[in-house]
């Protein structure tokens, strides 16, 4: 008897160990840079039956994601989707920030070359990251066997998602016509990736502002899908991508308009005709697609003032140029205010320390002549940001989105519908960076394996989707993530 349940103890104990955890083949996340929440709804009725609409029908829909920090530019909401925390940890001030006093573009790495073309435009990697993302996760739970690969038209926008372990990020290069990389992945592009840019290369072409950069990064996309097998065991991959044509669209030619519905519409398109590939090369089912945004974007002042809604714009040139005036009456000529970063504003520190002048005391003087700007509701010092004078979520996104040392010293925050806008009466383009709705109400959708079909309209946070995804796939979440797996979506699970 006593020997018969050992081996039965046996056999469980072996059974246990042999058990697999479930997961998709293939994890595919998808940015749409500047896509608004609404977009979704507005353009609904324009969509095909097999991008968006697919996505939507078929997949759980989160209708109130929103970004939970400032500012909402592009680099740190690729990076924040990606490490499921916000800048304070991950250290992605920004586009361009400051190291060890130095500006720096997020990505740039001149220990590392180009591959691909001539020039410094692949001298980039991950090395300002200071978290993990999903795939770097997803690397170190299968022992460094899942492939994992990103892919945008925007370098940040490939390389930030793919992480630090990836195979590779590719991005473009205009001059050559050719999407690139770094050697910081690789000694040389394998020869696949050659053929391809030899076959489609056009050198010069402007695909940033043009519904032919959202083909050519599906297009890739799918030849990485192919080329590197992905999806084609049982260790699951991840492809990170991110189309960025959408945003350079927005900011030229504004929320409304021709060019934003083209874009949108050849978007649609090429999601469908993806998704679609992905049925026939890794089979319906075994693949989890995230969609999502990295910010939103505002209307036009111009769009809105026409139809008698509040907005305008903030001279932020001139406003700075006003501070450094009432300064150098203070406290002796000078630029105290050195440089902007979005709703940034630098003080000078080495004119300060020059000058043998206390910084709290500058920067209380600036703060006091901002304030002055009517366009300006609220000047926040990043040092005392916990203890200022504004509504407690506004000092919590603004804590969120500051790395000390690299951000700048001072946030602006204006008035609804109003930013740093200087064009012409008739200028229709846009920008982004703020707090608001408009800005940072972005959507998210789960599709695929596993996931049933749903909505939740409880809020959830940029932050959120990283430990979502790694739920679903049985991982850790990424080192620094701040953010929590949305139990709708998990929920949802199909047993």
């Amino acid at each position: 008897m006593r020997k018969q349940l050992l081996t039965l103890l046996f056999c469980c104990v072996a059974a246990i160990a042999n058990a697999q955890i479930e997961r998709p083949k293939l994890v595919v996340s998808i940015i749409f840079d500047q896509m608004r929440w609404d977009y979704l709804t507005y353009y609904y009725d324009q969509f095909g039956e097999g991008g968006f609409k697919r996505v939507m029908s078929e997949g759980f829909n989160c209708e109130n994601q929103m970004i939970n920090y400032m500012p909402t530019i592009t680099a740190i909401g690729h990076t924040s989707n990606y490490t499921g925390t916000t800048p304070s940890f991950h250290g992605i001030a920004g586009n361009s920030f400051y190291v060890d006093g130095k500006k720096v573009s997020c990505c740039e790495d001149h220990s590392v070359k180009t591959l691909g073309a001539k020039g410094t435009k692949g001298e980039a990697s991950p090395h300002y990251m200071l978290a993990t993302t999903i795939g770097d996760q997803l690397k170190i739970a299968t022992d460094y066997k899942a492939k994992v690969f990103g892919v945008a038209l925007k370098d940040r926008a490939s390389i930030l998602p793919a992480g630090h372990a990836a195979d590779a990020a590719y991005w473009y290069d205009k001059p050559s016509g050719c999407f690139i990389t770094s050697t910081y992945y690789m000694d040389k592009l394998p020869e696949w990736m050659k053929k391809f840019n030899k076959e489609n290369a056009v050198p010069n072409k402007e695909l940033m502002v043009s519904n032919d950069g959202v083909t050519a990064t599906f297009n890739l996309a799918k030849a990485i899908l192919q080329n590197e097998q992905l999806g084609k065991d049982d260790i699951t991959d991840m492809l990170c991508i991110s189309i960025s044509s959408t945003d350079a669209v927005g900011h030229q030619f504004g929320t409304r308009g021709k060019e934003n519905h083209d874009v949108y519409m050849t978007s649609d398109k090429e999601l469908a005709s993806f998704l679609n590939t992905l049925d026939e090369q890794v089979g319906k089912g075994n693949y989890l697609v995230v969609v999502t945004a990295d910010h939103g974007g505002a209307h036009s002042p111009n769009l809105l003032k026409q139809h008698k809604t509040p907005a305008g714009g903030w001279d932020c040139e001139g406003t700075v140029k006003k501070v450094n005036e009432a300064l150098s009456k203070q406290f002796g000529e000078g630029k105290y205010i050195n440089d902007v970063m979005g709703f940034n504003l630098c003080i000078n520190h080495e004119l300060i320390a020059e000058r043998n002048l206390d910084t709290q005391v500058v920067k209380d003087a600036a703060i006091k002549e901002l304030r002055k700007d009517p366009e300006v509701q609220y000047a926040i010092d990043f040092e005392h940001a916990a203890t200022s004078n504004v509504p407690q979520f506004l000092r919590e996104r603004t804590l969120n989105g500051y790395f000390p040392g690299r951000n700048g010293d001072i946030m602006i925050i204006t008035h609804p519908q109003v930013f740093s806008w200087r064009f012409g009466p008739e200028y229709l383009g846009t920008t982004h960076g703020a707090w608001n709705p408009y800005d940072a109400h972005i959507p998210l959708i789960f599709m695929g394996w596993g996931v049933g079909h749903g909505k939740t309209h409880q809020q959830t946070l940029i932050v959120d989707m990283a430990p979502t995804v790694c739920a679903l796939l049985n991982i850790q979440m990424p080192n620094a993530c701040t953010g929590t797996p949305i139990v709708p979506v998990m929920e949802s699970l199909k047993k």
